[in-house]
Order: C-alpha cells, then structure tokens, then sequence
C-alpha cells in the first residue's frame, strides 16, 4: 500500500482530500455553487453568454403539474428526462421513440404513461437530488451525437469532460459508453475513458474498469487516435466558463451533437479524479504549473494557447 501510495505521488496524481482542500475549497466560493449544482441555472447561464445547450422543452416543479406531463410531450417523438440537480447520471431517461401510448427507452425498453409519471414523482420528491432536496425535471432535447463515435460507443451519447483550472483547460477526456454501462456515458457505470491530446484533440489509451484498453469492448474498433471534430471551439467554450461561473476548478461536460455542433451539458464544481488514469497523468504538476504562469495569462487566447503548449503529447 505504501509503494503504491509513493509511486501515485512521484506521478503527480490529484487525490480527493487534496482536491478538496487545495482546489475545490481554496478556488471555488460557495457562493458560486448554486450556478452548477442546478443545471437548470447553468443552461440558463450559458445561453445569456451565447454558449449553445441542449434545447429545453419544458421543466416539471410540481406534483401537480405531473397530470399535464403527457400533454407536454406530444410534440416530440424522443428527448431526455433529467434532474435538474441529479449528479452521475442517475435519474436520466432518454426517449428515443413512441409505440401507441407508451414511450420507447434508449435501450429498447417500452415504458408505460403511469411508470414514467412515478419516475418524474421521484425526481420532484429529490431521489436523485444532491443531498436529496426537492427538485426539478428538466425535459430536453435529445442529443444525436458526432458519426466520429459511431465505432466507438454503445448506444448512448458519448460525452467530453475538461478539466479547467483558473481558465487554463488543463486535462480532457471522451466518455464512451458500452453495453455494460447500459449506454450511459459514466465510468462508474462501466463506460470507457479515453484521454484526449489537448494539442490536437485526438484521443489517447483509455480506461474501463480500471484496466488500460485501445479497443472499445463492444464494438471491437480501436479508441485511441480519433481526431474529436471542432476541437479548438470545445476548448474555447470549456476556458470561458471560468468567467461565466467564476469557480476555478471545475470540469466543464460537452457533448458534439451531429446537426447542432458543441453543446454544454453541464458544468461541476466537484469533478472527479479518474480522469487522470484515462490520461495515464496526474493532475497536480498541470495545476501547479498553470498557478505559476497564471499572473501572466490575462487573456482567453493567452489560457489557451498554454494549454495546448503545455499539456498536449507530442506525435499523438
């Protein structure tokens, strides 16, 4: 345990208790917590700074609003269920059809009028909530992601997480989802993790259970090499979003929508760590360096250009 403990640390790896108390408490004002917890704020945020989101149809507060759900989803034949302060996922459905009077899940699944009102109950009753609040459902548009992942994911929507550190894009991944992840896009879950070359924005090895992989277990095509589409605007949005929320450690999670480009799902003040096994690199000498240079980054183009200088791989 003491080896592995020292050969983490000589690799500059970022644990929790570090990141919580150097990082997330130091760099990110509680104050500015309610602009990423909600995610319902942080859409609205984004499209007052002209940062495209995913389309709301509509958001459900209370439980009486439950009787004229079905009413506010005829108009679309498929789109997301979420919590507006859910956290890892859970509690998002995703509708990609109709059958008659019932709603056809991502994954194949028919689910009926009465089981889907039960599911939006719970999410107002705060089930999936941080700290288990009440809350809101958001009901979105569904994301139709980038062809550049059809090789590489299992039938949901991939997602690309940045981590940003006082503006300074610092380290990025690509979820994909698989089988095991029931086509969510989180590592906990069973998605991969494949890091990304912030230089060029093409991916790296990846992660899935713990365990290095080149291939996605699924499909059997290789995830290492692929150039992520419209790279320099997804490090443009993720490096604006230190002044559109004022936190400066946060992960900024995009999504690459096949008709509508760069979307923001959400942002997080709390990002996780294993990020760093996705890249096979650790976090603290990025952050270290980026605090040292930071009095001398005074401009969006300036964060930007040190990023790629700094902690993009060469020949990848």
């Amino acid at each position: 345990m003491f080896a592995l403990a020292k050969k983490l640390k000589e690799g500059g790896v970022l644990g929790l208790n570090q990141r919580n108390a150097e990082y997330t408490l130091w760099h990110n004002p509680r104050q500015f917590f309610p602009l990423v917890d909600d995610k319902l704020t942080t859409k609205r945020l984004a499209e007052q700074a002209g940062i495209a989101v995913p389309p709301l149809y509509g958001v459900i507060e209370f439980e009486r609003q439950i009787r004229q759900l079905h009413t506010l989803l005829q108009p679309y034949e498929d789109f997301v269920l979420k919590p507006a302060q859910g956290s890892g996922g859970d509690g998002i459905i995703v509708i990609s059809g109709r059958r008659k009077d019932r709603y056809r899940h991502v994954n194949g699944q028919l689910i009926g009028q009465e089981e889907l009102e039960h599911h939006v109950s719970n999410i107002l009753s705060g089930l999936y909530s941080l700290g288990g609040h009440p809350d809101k459902m958001l009901i979105e548009y569904r994301v139709k992601f980038d062809p550049v992942f059809s090789a590489i994911s299992f039938q949901g929507v991939p997602d690309i997480r940045i981590i940003v550190f006082l503006g300074v894009p610092v380290m990025a991944m690509v979820r994909l989802p698989t089988k095991m992840s029931d086509g969510k896009a989180n590592l906990h879950q069973g998605a991969i993790g494949a890091g990304i070359n912030l230089a060029s924005g093409r991916t790296l090895k990846g992660v899935w259970k713990n365990e290095i992989v080149t291939e996605h277990p699924d499909t059997e095509n290789p995830i290492q090499g692929v150039q992520i589409p419209t790279w320099d605007t997804l490090l443009n949005i993720a490096a604006r979003s230190y002044e559109l929320t004022g936190l400066g450690y946060q992960g900024v999670d995009l999504v690459l929508d096949q008709d509508k480009g760069p979307l923001v799902l959400e942002l997080n003040a709390r990002p996780g760590l294993n990020i760093q096994i996705a890249n096979q690199a650790g976090l603290l000498p990025r952050l270290k360096k980026v605090e040292q240079w930071h009095p001398t980054l005074t401009t969006l183009e300036k964060r930007l250009e040190f990023a790629r200088e700094h902690f993009g791989y060469l020949g990848a």
